[in-house]
């Protein structure tokens, strides 16, 4: 078998490996080099070298788009994981019913980033008539409405991340804290977050990740309203790109600039709470 599959590993290999090149890897490379040209298509590309560089942080937008996104980013962060992390502990407790809240929590998640806007919209607008304001009122509503939708949507999902995380706690770990005399605050503070650092840094990736690109959930909920205030940065470069004549190859240098930003925070993240994994 073992002589076999290294014979014909290429066979199965090479379908799939062409497949990422077409379908990442070429398309990738050539929109970092249009990201150094004029065009208005593939075909009348002209390289202009980092003129499209040069307007980026000129462009008031993006300014206050990465801002946006950078705050928004660290408030979901902490508060999906801290939700997340307590509800999976209260359902790890072994009480009847837990197989159907798991279920319920993780729901949201399979529901379309677009409905998913338009639902909390008339939902969120449905209060605020209330006090006769919108969402699109001012960025600050705009901003915890896209703070709650996401919230919802992804509690769920790094909740079972977590479960998963705390069921694979040794349960002589916890026993001997017990014995020693532990309170139930020093177990989670000593046993239970240490153990659980993998999930951690799983859940912080992904929920950093996620926040930092979303694009259809802003345009469904707000559309970057009022005046483009409640607009994150996918939202603007996609506004960049095919809003605004001429700025292609703006809208494709803050592309590149966008993924360089994310994948540096991503695997700074990374890097920092694996540090701090235990091994078991």
């Amino acid at each position: 078998m073992e002589k076999a599959i290294r014979r014909y590993w290429p066979i199965f290999v090479l379908p799939t490996f062409l497949a990422f090149i077409l379908g990442f890897i070429a398309p990738f490379a050539m929109g970092v080099y249009l990201s150094f040209c004029k065009f208005t298509t593939v075909t009348d590309a002209k390289f202009i070298g980092f003129s499209n560089y040069l307007k980026i942080f000129t462009d008031a937008s993006f300014v206050h788009a990465l801002w946006y996104t950078a705050i928004f980013t660290v408030v979901t962060v902490v508060l999906i994981n801290v939700l997340a992390f307590a509800v999976a502990l209260l359902l790890t407790k072994g009480f009847r019913g837990t197989n159907i809240f798991r279920t319920v929590f993780f729901m949201p998640n399979l529901i379309g980033g677009i409905i998913l806007g338009y639902i909390w919209q008339l939902l969120l607008n449905g209060v605020l008539l209330y006090m006769n304001r919108t969402l699109t009122y001012s960025s600050v509503y705009g901003f915890w409405g896209l703070v709650i939708l996401m919230c919802w949507q992804q509690i769920g999902y790094m909740m079972i991340i977590y479960i998963a995380g705390i069921q694979n706690i040794p349960g002589d770990l916890i026993e001997a804290a017990k014995i020693d005399g532990a309170t139930s605050g020093q177990i989670l503070k000593n046993v239970t977050i240490p153990m659980v650092m993998p999930s951690i840094t799983i859940c912080t990736f992904l929920t950093l990740t996620n926040s930092f690109k979303l694009f259809d959930q802003n345009l469904a909920l707000t559309n970057g309203e009022p005046s483009n205030m409640s607009e994150l940065l996918a939202l603007n470069i996609f506004r960049t790109f095919y809003g605004r004549t001429g700025w292609e190859g703006v809208g494709q240098a803050k592309a590149v600039v966008f993924f360089l930003l994310v994948a540096a925070i991503a695997l700074t993240q990374n890097w920092l709470t694996r540090r701090k994994e235990v091994q078991q």
